[in-house]
């Protein structure tokens, strides 16, 4: 319930970011300020200061004035408010983490129930599948695609993805997570193929489909409710790892992993620009597990006595 507080919290103030950025700080946080001007202090500054260390060479963006309406993280290279941003930047991450999750676990629980169920050549193709997929690291994979596809786009027949969209990164992601939760689910189907209540209806001569759907289905469902939120984490962290090299979430849009990369060269004079969305990564993935585990005690209290033992 904890986890959950958190994650509700983290998903509210996200979906607020265009009243924050449009009724309480009266910015675009998407566009370029570089010769803007705020009020700190009852003195109006510039956004984009001369710098004072070394040569004196270039500006540096003003800091956090911890006042909530406006530039309360201070602000980027470009001028832009830091935590509308931020908001900004939670929407597209959570956006695309539970998207790919989605996908990923739909498709994942119909190729691994078909594999476990129907087992021969099926099981045989898709194992292999599994395998080729499982043999490559998650990220080198995932920055292999994204680089292929970025410069070309994806074109499948009558799918035609532009390489700027934001369903690029959504479609990888939720690729390269697809054996990860297929295989799980298929040793799980395998277990239950040889039980007696299965066999009792295979007996009966039940369809394969009224097998699969009343049977298989119901007790395969807690394992895929418990994988949702762990995907979503790790789909999240997925696509800001992307972002963050450029081959995720592609300007003007931003994300967390994009925020971070815009506050490297600020680390030793603004290191809230890239500290603010990593801390929100943490927080958000560790909601995500957190729930992920007390969603697995709650559906399966075998595991939580297992793991007690």
């Amino acid at each position: 319930m904890a986890g959950l507080a958190v994650l509700l919290f983290v998903v509210t103030i996200c979906l607020l970011a265009p009243v924050y950025a449009g009724h309480i700080a009266h910015v675009n946080p998407f566009a370029s300020n570089l010769q803007g001007t705020t009020t700190v202090n009852g003195k109006v500054v510039s956004v984009l200061q001369a710098n004072t260390q070394g040569l004196g060479f270039g500006v540096t963006p003003i800091g956090p004035t911890w006042n909530i309406s406006h530039y309360f993280l201070g602000a980027d290279n470009q001028g832009r408010d830091v935590f509308a941003r931020l908001l900004y930047g939670g929407r597209t991450s959570l956006f695309i983490g539970t998207v790919s999750a989605l996908i990923c676990v739909l498709v994942a629980s119909v190729l691994g129930v078909v594999a476990g169920y129907f087992g021969g050549v099926i099981d045989w193709i898709l194992s292999r599948i599994f395998d080729i997929l499982w043999a490559f690291p998650i990220y080198l994979l995932a920055i292999s695609l994204s680089v292929v596809l970025l410069t070309s786009g994806l074109n499948v027949g009558p799918v035609h993805v532009g390489p700027g969209s934001m369903a690029l990164p959504i479609i990888i992601i939720a690729a390269v997570f697809v054996p990860y939760v297929a295989r799980p689910l298929r040793g799980i189907v395998l277990s239950l193929r040889e039980r007696e209540f299965i066999q009792a209806a295979i007996g009966s001569g039940a369809s394969d489909v009224r097998i699969l759907l009343k049977e298989i289905l119901p007790n395969v469902a807690p394992s895929i409710i418990v994988f949702f939120p762990l995907m979503v984490a790790f789909d999240m962290l997925t696509e800001s790892a992307l972002s963050f090299l450029s081959i995720g979430v592609q300007p003007p849009a931003a994300s967390w992993g994009t925020i971070i990369n815009d506050g490297l060269g600020l680390l030793y004079t603004r290191p809230w620009v890239a500290l603010a969305p990593g801390i929100m990564i943490v927080i958000t993935a560790g909601s995500l597990n957190i729930l992920g585990d007390g969603a697995r005690d709650a559906f399966d209290p075998k595991a939580k006595l297992r793991g007690s033992i």
